[in-house]
């Protein structure tokens, strides 16, 4: 049995929910969203809260029914709080600002990168080192940032490039004479 499947995704004051049929539409201050829960799972509207029930006990049933739980609960959050990762950049000369649409990073390359913003998603530079991706989809904000930090992920001897705030980055010691 899924832990989380089991519990029901309580719909919070200001947040309008609807279930049509496998769709399942949340809208709330910062905006609508949508999902289609697969066919191996219902789903239904009880007492103000989206309840989540597998169609069978098959194993694919079973795994789809905590994901589609855990996917409108991040409906539901991303509407009314909306998602932040933040990044950090170290390195000397690394920097990273804003120009428009596009976000422009200096990684110790020959060229500057020009990372076009996704729609959906606001990247905002409070300090040249830092990188902070907002949005309400969490796969699209996550997606964003895992792009930006693969331009040049942090190297194990110095810590040199972009990586999540709060990431531990494994430290190598260097070669000895």
């Amino acid at each position: 049995m899924s832990r989380i499947g089991k519990k029901p995704v309580s719909v919070p004051a200001g947040v309008t929910a609807s279930v049509t049929g496998q769709l399942v539409k949340i809208k709330g201050s910062k905006g609508e969203l949508s999902f289609t829960v697969p066919e191996d799972v219902s789903v239904a509207m009880e007492d103000g809260a989206i309840a989540v029930q597998p169609r069978s006990q098959s194993k694919r049933a079973r795994a789809l029914w905590g994901t589609s739980r855990a996917r409108i609960n991040n409906l539901v959050i991303g509407t009314t709080a909306g998602f932040e990762k933040r990044l950090e950049i170290n390195g000397v000369g690394y920097k990273a600002a804003v120009a428009g649409k596009v976000l422009k990073l200096s990684l110790g390359y020959s060229h500057d990168i020009d990372y076009e913003i996704p729609a959906g998603v606001a990247i905002a530079t409070p300090k040249p080192t830092e990188i902070v991706v907002t949005g309400i989809d969490k796969q699209i904000v996550g997606q964003t940032a895992a792009e930006i930090r693969d331009y040049r992920g942090p190297e194990p001897y110095k810590g040199k490039g972009v990586k999540y705030a709060g990431e531990f980055i494994f430290r190598k010691e260097g070669k000895k004479k």
